[in-house]
This record gives C-alpha cells, sequence and structure tokens, in this order.
C-alpha cells in the first residue's frame, strides 16, 4: 500500500497540481497587496475618502466586564466584504486580459491542404476529353 502510495505521488499529474497550488497561494498574496496597497486606496479617494476595510456594522460594542475581562466588538464588517468584491473583479479582469494576449499568440491552426478532385471528377474530365 506504501509503494501504491508513493507511485501515486510522484506521477507527474500530483506534482504539478502541487506546484500549481504553492504558485496559486503565492499569485493571491500578489493580488491581495496589490488590491489593498494599492488600488482600494485610489477607490477609497474618489469614493470621497472612505476606508472600506473599516466600514462595519457593530452588533455588540467592545466593553470590560464586571471582573475586568474585555469583551470584543461584534461587527458585520461589510467593508471588508467590500474590497474582496473589488479584489475578485480586479482578479478577473486581469485574467481576462492574460488568456486574452494568449490567444492572440498562439499561431493559428495551419489550413489543411486543398484536396485534389475525387477519383469520380477525374474520370468525368477524362470521359469528357475523351469524348472530344
Amino acid at each position: 500500500m506504501l509503494k501504491e502510495f508513493k507511485k501515486f505521488i510522484m506521477t507527474g499529474n500530483v506534482v504539478e497540481f502541487a506546484v500549481a497550488v504553492i504558485l496559486a497561494g503565492a499569485v493571491g498574496l500578489v493580488v491581495n497587496g496589490f488590491v489593498n496597497d494599492i488600488v482600494m486606496p485610489f477607490v477609497g479617494h474618489f469614493a470621497g475618502g472612505i476606508d472600506f476595510a473599516d466600514m462595519k456594522y457593530v452588533l455588540t460594542p467592545a466593553s470590560v466586564a464586571a471582573d475586568g475581562t474585555e469583551v470584543a466588538e461584534n461587527a458585520i464588517r461589510y467593508g471588508a466584504w467590500i474590497n474582496t468584491i473589488v479584489n475578485l473583479i480586479i482578479v478577473g479582469f486581469v485574467l481576462f486580459m492574460i488568456v486574452k494576449v494568449y490567444n492572440k499568440m498562439k499561431k493559428p491552426a495551419p489550413a489543411p491542404a486543398p484536396s485534389g478532385p475525387s477519383q469520380e471528377e477525374l474520370l468525368a474530365e477524362i470521359r469528357d476529353l475523351l469524348k472530344k
């Protein structure tokens, strides 16, 4: 069973998939950094100086209990959700552009060679020439 597992893990598809997952995670961090640190300040600026990450609806404010323990704030962070939606739109647009450029770079399939006349057409041509 261990040999079968080793054989399965060492196949090309599993290794390639693992590399793709690791690269996707790294690209995700880069995209999140780009959106949060570069794009969202522009969006906030043009939206009147709003920082979407700080937007929330507080259900229960933070407080200190009678015994001195702190009770954390309970809030719906819809601003973070807006940031996620903007992130999704940017990632979708970037992927669209990448696929568009990739499709332009692909060489078109060669046109099929023109096929010659069929046997029937050749025989009909010969017949017509013999009639003359």
